[in-house]
């Protein structure tokens, strides 16, 4: 199978909140290797490194082998958990991979040909992407890095759909497999903007609004009276 990024790790035996919290304080990040017929295994990674590694849209599409003393072993990312504040990882979920066995991720969509698109350069049309990745399934063999979508020869109101995204071979598109075919992307006419207020139809706004307090003050008024009629009878 194709590796695509490597790591070193190390085991971990301390658990919980506070052995988490002094790994990071050392430059490294908790992260659990499960999956593949075995028992889960807590190991940590190096900090430093995964901040090379988590802005690559590759990293997450990619099989990475991950080193732990003598042994390797082939993992997918699952989830990554990010500091909500600053730009820190907590948390790695790794999935271990076998050759035979199909694995299921999310592929980046890489749009190509958009500049040239008719709809665009010659009938004024504007592109709403509605995907930017989708979950496939195949084997670790035949993973590729991104799926591609060809926009060169959309028309103005033309809508390429899931159904239409060309696949490698031995690559399954999981929403398809269960009768879903969502939009990925449209070329459609730019919306009209509003026309600005004349200063008739401003004048005329103005008056309504200002009528409205007036009318409401006058029920208060009716209101007052007829209370007051009350009370003399």
């Amino acid at each position: 199978m194709r590796i695509g990024f490597e790591l070193n790790a190390e085991t971990r035996s301390d658990q919980g909140k506070g052995a988490s919290r002094r790994l990071r304080h050392a430059g490294k990040v908790p992260a659990v290797i499960y999956g593949g017929h075995a028992d889960a295994r807590n190991v940590s990674l190096e900090h430093h490194r995964l901040l090379q590694l988590i802005d690559n849209e590759k990293f997450y599409s990619s099989i990475i082998s991950v080193s732990v003393g003598a042994e390797k072993q082939a993992v997918i990312v699952k989830d990554v958990q990010m500091h909500p504040a600053k730009v820190a990882v907590l948390h790695l979920d790794l999935q271990r991979v076998s050759e035979n066995e199909k694995i299921r991720l999310h592929l980046p969509i890489h749009f190509k040909g958009e500049a040239v698109a008719p709809g665009v350069k010659t009938q004024g049309g504007v592109v709403s992407h509605m995907m930017a990745d989708v979950e496939v399934t195949c084997l670790p063999k035949d993973l590729p890095e991104y799926l591609e979508v060809d926009m060169s020869a959309m028309k103005l109101n033309e809508t390429i759909f899931l159904a239409d995204v060309k696949l490698p071979e031995g690559v399954t598109i999981s929403a398809l497999a269960h009768g879903r075919n969502p939009p990925v992307v449209s070329v459609h006419a730019p919306r009209a903007a509003e026309p600005e207020p004349t200063a008739e139809a401003a004048a005329a706004e103005g008056a309504v609004a200002g009528a409205a307090p007036a009318a409401e003050a006058g029920k208060k008024d009716e209101k007052k009276d007829e209370k007051k009629e009350a009370a003399k009878k």
